[in-house]
């Protein structure tokens, strides 16, 4: 079932999203999948909420098909009218939406599998990717504000880390001490 749910959303992804999309690009939502099945390992996940994670991840993103407003929702109802065609109840659909909610700015997860899938999403803040993924994020905000500079950027960025927390234990270990030296560098960048 994921297979063919994953074939066809990612086909519709690529075929569809905007070319201005450089971060909330189909190689995002692979990403993150593959770091929501990660970090489903070591939380011990596995069986129909691994299931259910894996599509909530492919999800997450999907309601910039039809646009960056209020995705997530968007997401949420794109994934319940696609899924209907499958064997999954209303319960699942339900828990699909929660995981994609959950990774709504600010993040507030409220069960282990929405804590997953929000980290999964966010989990580049602590790797040595956040640069690479920053700038195709700024790229991306460029084409909805073409004022925005470098520097104004990135004290977006600072707050927005400031700002964020880590969920699942993994990544309160393993991230957050890269995390935290991410934002070292950018504010050394702003003071400069």
């Amino acid at each position: 079932m994921f297979d063919k749910i994953y074939k066809k959303l990612m086909s519709r992804l690529e075929k569809s999203l905007p070319s201005w999309l450089y971060y909330h690009s189909p190689d995002h939502t692979r990403y993150v999948l593959e770091k929501a099945i990660f970090l489903a390992e070591k939380e011990s996940v596995s069986g129909k909420d691994l299931l259910l994670l894996k599509i909530a991840a492919v999800y997450h993103d999907a309601g910039f098909l039809v646009g960056p407003k209020d995705h997530e929702r968007t997401g949420c109802r794109i994934a319940a009218e696609d899924l209907q065609k499958y064997d999954l109840s209303n319960k699942d659909i339900e828990k699909i939406c929660g995981m994609i909610m959950a990774t709504r700015i600010p993040q507030k997860p409220n069960t282990r599998l929405e804590r997953i899938l929000a980290d999964a999403d966010l989990e580049y803040l602590g790797t040595d990717k956040f640069e690479e993924f920053g700038q195709d994020l700024y790229k991306e905000r460029l084409h909805l504000d073409p004022r925005l500079s470098l520097d104004d950027w990135n004290k977006v960025q600072v707050e927005f880390i400031s700002n964020h927390q880590y969920h699942t234990n993994f990544c309160k270990t393993y991230r957050e001490p890269i995390k935290q030296e991410n934002l070292r560098l950018l504010l050394q960048e702003i003071d400069q």
